[in-house]
This record gives C-alpha cells, sequence and structure tokens, in this order.
C-alpha cells in the first residue's frame, strides 16, 4: 500500500472517530437536568416552609393555567392565561380581595400598561371561595443563548401576596393538577402552538426575595426574605430547524471548500484537468467569504446583546478556514517558503488529508467547551411581570 493511502486511511478513521465524539457531546448538550428545587408535592412546600426563620401567618393556595406564549423578542415573551386562589372562610378574612381586586402581585412586567390581569369567575365552594383571574402580559428575562441549538429555556411567573403589611406565603395548589411529579408536565394548555419549541417539564419552586429593603413598612423580616412562588415551564427548541437554517449551509461550504484545497497540484495532468491556480482557489474562497458573511450576520441579527453563542463559533472556524486555504494555496504555487514541507510534501497531502480531522477536531472542541459552560453553576434570572 502507497504512503498516500495510508495517509487517507489514517485520515478516514480519524474523520469517523471524530463524527462519532461529535455527535455523543452533541446528545449530551440538549440533554435538560432537572431542577433539584422542585416542588412535587405538599409534604415538600411544608418542608421548605419550615426551615424559614420566620413562619407565614397565611398560607394561599394558588394555581396557574397558561393557555399561550410566543417569544416577541430576543428577551420578551408574551403569556396569557389564568391564575387563582382558594381563600378559606374564618381563616383568610382578614387578606381576602374583594371584587375587582387581585390577591397577588406580579413584579416587574416589561410593559404593565398594556398588561391585563381581571377577575374571570368567584365561587362559593362552601367553606372557602375560590377566585380567578384572566392575565396576558409580556414578560422580559435574561435567556441564555450560548448553546444555541440546544438550547432550553426556563421561563417562570413570579408571585408575591397581595398583601404587605402581613405574613403570607402563596403555595402551590397540587389538587387542581392531574399529577405534579418531577417528570410531569401540568399547568400548560397540551395544545399550545410552540413553534419550534418543544415542552420539556413544568414545576413549582420556592426562592428566596432578594429585596435590600422592607419597603418602609416598619421591621418586616418576612418582607426581606420573602419566600417567592415560582411556576416554572421548561422548553427545548426543536434541533431540525435550525440545523436546516444554519448548518446545512456550512456544511455546504465546508465541502465546497475541501473541494478546492482537492484542486491544489503541481502535476501537469491534474492541473490541466481541474484547470487549478492560486487566483482561482483564492477567487473562490473569496467568493465563500461573503456567503459565510451574510449568514453569520443574520444569525447575530436573532441574538442581538448576546454573548457569543455556540452556532456562532463554527462562522469563526470557517473564516479560519477561508484564510488558512487561501494562505496554503498561495505558499504551495509559490514555494517561496522551502522549510515548510508540509505544504509540500507529496502534493501538498497533508493539507488535504488533514482538512477534515482539524475540522471535527475544532467542532468537538468547541462543543466540549460549550458543555463544560451548561455544566457550571450558573446564577438564574426569571421572568417577572406586574399588575
Amino acid at each position: 500500500m502507497s504512503i498516500e493511502k495510508k495517509v487517507w486511511l489514517i485520515s478516514g478513521f480519524v474523520t469517523l472517530g471524530l463524527a462519532l465524539v461529535l455527535f455523543k457531546l452533541w446528545i449530551e448538550l440538549n440533554h435538560f437536568d432537572e431542577d433539584p428545587t422542585q416542588l412535587p408535592d405538599q409534604a415538600s412546600v411544608d418542608a421548605y416552609l419550615q426551615d424559614l426563620p420566620n413562619l407565614p401567618s397565611y398560607q394561599v393556595k394558588t394555581g396557574i393555567f397558561i393557555k399561550s406564549f410566543s417569544f416577541t423578542g430576543a428577551s420578551d415573551v408574551h403569556v396569557s392565561g389564568y391564575i387563582w386562589q382558594h381563600y378559606e372562610d374564618g381563616v383568610h378574612d382578614a387578606i381576602k380581595p374583594a371584587e375587582g381586586e387581585v390577591g397577588f402581585i406580579l413584579p416587574e412586567a416589561a410593559e404593565a400598561a398594556s398588561g391585563l390581569i381581571e377577575e374571570a369567575y368567584r365561587i362559593d365552594q362552601g367553606g372557602s371561595e375560590l377566585i380567578g383571574w384572566y392575565f396576558e402580559q409580556t414578560l422580559r428575562q435574561a435567556f441564555d443563548y450560548t448553546s444555541y441549538p440546544f438550547d432550553h429555556k426556563t421561563v417562570w411567573v413570579r408571585f408575591w401576596p397581595g398583601e404587605f403589611d402581613v405574613n403570607v406565603a402563596l403555595i402551590p395548589d397540587f389538587s387542581a393538577y392531574p399529577a405534579t411529579g418531577p417528570n410531569d408536565i401540568f399547568g400548560i394548555d397540551n395544545r399550545i402552538v410552540m413553534g419550534t419549541w418543544e415542552r420539556e417539564n413544568t414545576y413549582f419552586d420556592y426562592r428566596l426575595s432578594d429585596l435590600d429593603t422592607t419597603l418602609g413598612i416598619g421591621k418586616n423580616e418576612y418582607q426581606t426574605n420573602l419566600p417567592e412562588l415560582h411556576y416554572n415551564f421548561v422548553i427545548k427548541r426543536n434541533f431540525a430547524n435550525a440545523f436546516i437554517v444554519h448548518m446545512i449551509p456550512l456544511i455546504v461550504v465546508t465541502m465546497l471548500l475541501f473541494g478546492a484545497v482537492m484542486t491544489v497540484t503541481r502535476r501537469p495532468n491534474l492541473v490541466e484537468r481541474h484547470d487549478f491556480s492560486t487566483s482561482s482557489v483564492i477567487g473562490t474562497c473569496s467568493v465563500l467569504f461573503f456567503v459565510i458573511l451574510l449568514a453569520h450576520v443574520q444569525l447575530r441579527e436573532g441574538f442581538a446583546g448576546s454573548p457569543v453563542i455556540y452556532m456562532e463559533s463554527f462562522f469563526f472556524l470557517m473564516y479560519f478556514l477561508l484564510l488558512a486555504v487561501s494562505v496554503n494555496t498561495y505558499f504551495f504555487a509559490a514555494e517561496a517558503v522551502p522549510s515548510l514541507w508540509f505544504i509540500h510534501y507529496k502534493d501538498n497531502l497533508i493539507p488535504k488529508a488533514c482538512f477534515w480531522p482539524f475540522v471535527l477536531s475544532c467542532m468537538v472542541i468547541i462543543t466540549a467547551y460549550n458543555l463544560s459552560l451548561k455544566d457550571s453553576p450558573k446564577d438564574e434570572v426569571g421572568i417577572q411581570v406586574q399588575n
């Protein structure tokens, strides 16, 4: 077997191995880890509240049902649905909202004036009263797009009690849902139009408020350490759509670039057959550069204000490849630097055979780095709305 065949055989095996590693990393990158703070039942809620330094004076069962949601921008999502609360006679008389009032606050809406929260029903259940409200709000959240197109989004609605001067804890109304376990999806319409997204998980949890003030209400320590009830629904992006829009053009351009590299030769019969010239290869790289640049600009416009995302890293890789192919072709044809033996060896064999292993190695490194960022702990930023 000739040296050329051995080199190409090694290149093929290395390329196949790196492709399998990349596929495995993509599966891991697309995996969602459950939040350990989930509250699946009433027992977990009681245990959480018992650990607080100040026990609440009132506990109000609160539920939510999402009818629709849509992303209106990179940081905005419009949500509509119903929120309800149970008020027991003789227990919650002091905090029960009158008609036209709302028993909760949804803080910090992006467009509070154009939002809507209105009473939908009020039902006497014999010993308690059920009050439900319909709401529509545009919510703002600092979404993390660094793993695009393998990103998961946790959209949550954050609740405050309607009373500030008394210790009130809102607790999930678990009885209103068929199942609320760690793997159950509840509180969101099954027929909701998700677009390019898929439902992944839903859950309730508590997070202590980070207020550094009592809002002027005397010495209310409970207010500065308020257990804020959150309803979370986790969605993941449909990878196929992003792959077709962004990844396939990159793959095609990479193949065209590889084809340009394969035309680099000094053998007279191949030069004539491939019509090889330095200017033709550099011209091809110039055309492909503008194709990649326009695609990159289109991608970046969709994530304005976001740090460099995973998919964007491949565009930087393509810029480097375009430059590397042009430089390789020039030095090979000009024979200006004889010390660069690996360029001239066996009619540019090493750059040709190393093309795909190098591309896939860079993709594996980029993917592994993004996976390490995903596994590292992060401070979560929530979606909040205001009445």
